[in-house]
């Protein structure tokens, strides 16, 4: 059976230096390091112009380790695997969640695994500077080198008789209890045109409103229709920031009995999971984009692809996924219109725990 093989360590070379100059064998040593003697052999022959030192060795090994590298990549030599990560980073997905999706989909294959930090290695080091330029813009932050740079803030508005994020119920600071949502506006060129989003807490689904404007009487007007296509269950809080749009809140809760909190100014990571989709967002729809000329359809399409991308932090499942899984086990009861006529087909889906039957509008 064969042995696994293995580099020659820095202890190791440091016994051999030291055996050289005892003048023990290369067998010798060999049985001392636990390794073949032929090991040993060629080891010594990396200092071949100089008498054998272990650092040297370990400088000579690492030296031609490098050169053998040098302008390969998984991704270049195995063309499968290169064609899934390509595929992925075009959709924008980041390198880890291409790492987890591979680990996912080809457990234990090897050859259809890579990590994060290789996919970063390729794009950054490997790629020639067309290829550099393409694969830095497919990523989220598309900066010019790897590290991190201040993000910004948000800016301080006044809003009236606003209910503070500190008086939020205690289930909404945590993500066990679904409902619970974040929004914001994402500002378009020159500052005259908008869209608005909102993230669901525990599923970090994303919802993306187009707005005819962005005055708070529009917004609060696209927010709620966009409300009303979602469960009951699904819709208990809004955390907003301080923007103006904001500034009918009191009629927006009145209307949809949704109550909501605005976080404290200059204070972004008080919505973490809604700044973390605008960063998402602004993969498709850099600084600078004129909304206004953007399709509700081109808008509903990058929504889906956000909600449809697997996450880290959901287990490598989707953000629809999770949401549907949410709906589905509110939804207790099915019944049929109690008031209605005796022709009336219409159903009433109920999260409530009574069993008394319930009225569909039409029938009220």
């Amino acid at each position: 059976m064969k042995t696994a093989y293995k580099r020659i360590t820095l202890d190791q070379r440091i016994i051999i230096e030291k055996s050289l100059a005892l003048g023990h064998t290369h067998t010798q040593i060999a049985i001392a390091i636990g390794c073949h003697k032929s090991a040993v052999g060629r080891d010594v022959k990396l200092c071949k112009k100089h008498k054998y030192s272990a650092i040297e060795a370990t400088r000579f090994s690492v030296g031609n380790s490098s050169n053998r590298r040098s302008g390969k990549s998984k991704l270049i030599e195995n063309k499968p695997l290169g064609s899934v990560v390509f595929e992925k980073l075009k959709l924008h997905w980041s390198p880890e969640q291409i790492h987890l999706y591979l680990k996912k989909e080809f457990p234990g294959n090897a050859a259809m695994n890579i990590s994060m930090e290789s996919i970063y290695f390729y794009i950054y080091i490997h790629a020639k500077p067309e290829l550099k330029k393409l694969l830095v813009d497919q990523l989220r932050q598309k900066r010019k080198y790897r590290g991190n740079v201040r993000r910004g803030t948000d800016k301080r508005t006044t809003i009236k008789d606003p209910v503070r994020i500190d008086e939020r119920p205690e289930e909404v600071k945590g993500r066990l209890i679904p409902g619970h949502w974040e929004g914001d506006l994402i500002m378009g060129k020159d500052r005259t045109s908008a869209i608005g989003t909102l993230n669901e807490r525990s599923s970090r689904t994303v919802i993306i409103i187009p707005l005819k404007a962005r005055d708070a009487t529009s917004v609060r007007k696209a927010f709620e229709k966009e409300f009303e296509s979602i469960p009951t269950q699904m819709k208990k809080s809004l955390t907003y920031d301080n923007g103006s749009e904001m500034a009918q809140h009191k009629l927006f809760t009145k209307n949809t009995k949704i109550q909501v909190y605005f976080a404290h100014p200059y204070s972004p990571w008080e919505r973490p999971t809604n700044e973390n989709s605008n960063g998402l967002i602004r993969d498709y729809f850099p600084k600078g984009t004129d909304f206004s000329t953007i399709s509700k359809k081109q808008l509903k399409e990058v929504q889906n692809q956000l909600n449809e991308r697997p996450r880290k932090v959901l287990d490598m499942c989707t953000p629809k996924e999770v949401f549907e899984k949410y709906i589905l086990s509110g939804l207790r009861k099915i019944k049929r219109c109690c008031h209605a006529a005796p022709n009336c087909k219409k159903v009433v889906l109920s999260t409530e725990t009574s069993v008394q039957p319930q009225s569909c509008k039409a029938c009220l």
